[in-house]
């Protein structure tokens, strides 16, 4: 027969009609709330130790196992971690070598710089000795060619003379 809140009600009036109240209560509440099927036995309590020591095993296999492969993925950032650092080593490296072709570079531009003055400097010098040169030359012909000149003026004031000696005598 199954036992509901109904039979236990009819019970407990029972009990306190025969105990009294307080002993009626006292009685109904050392009883289950519900049939005894529903209350669990040592067996049932073993076994439930039982699944549940089985269900911890699977779970610490299974840390075990996400364990290894932490262990795993720290290793390989252990690899990385080293491929970084060898990285590092080999930018500083190139660095260096960078800084050495800047400094290359520099002194190639400080001797193009000093050739280029140099040269610039001589032909400089050899356009102003020219230069002088041609200047000695005009000086030379001012000179020519005041005494040209006054050859000319000479020579037309002569004639000048002759013709008007001519024209006299005519």
């Amino acid at each position: 027969m199954a036992l509901d809140e109904r039979a236990r009600h009819e019970l407990f009036l029972g009990l306190e009609q025969v105990l009294g109240p307080e002993r009626a209560e006292t009685l109904m509440e050392l009883m289950p709330p519900v049939g005894w099927a529903d209350v669990a036995t040592k067996r049932d309590l073993d076994a439930l130790e039982e699944r549940m020591n089985l269900r911890f095993e699977l779970v610490d296999q299974r840390f075990e196992g996400v364990d290894r492969r932490f262990e795993a993925l720290d290793q390989r950032f252990v690899a990385l971690d080293q491929r970084f650092v060898a990285l590092d080593e080999r930018f500083v490296a190139l660095d260096e070598r960078f800084g050495a072709l800047d400094q290359r570079f520099e002194a190639s531009e400080h001797k193009l710089l000093a050739g280029f003055r140099a040269e610039l400097l001589a032909q400089t010098n050899v356009i102003t000795a020219q230069m002088n040169g041609i200047t000695a030359q005009m000086n030379g012909m001012t000179g020519q060619m005041r005494v040209l000149i006054l050859a000319i003026v000479g020579a037309m004031v002569s004639v000048a003379a002759l013709v008007v000696g001519a024209i006299r005598l005519s």
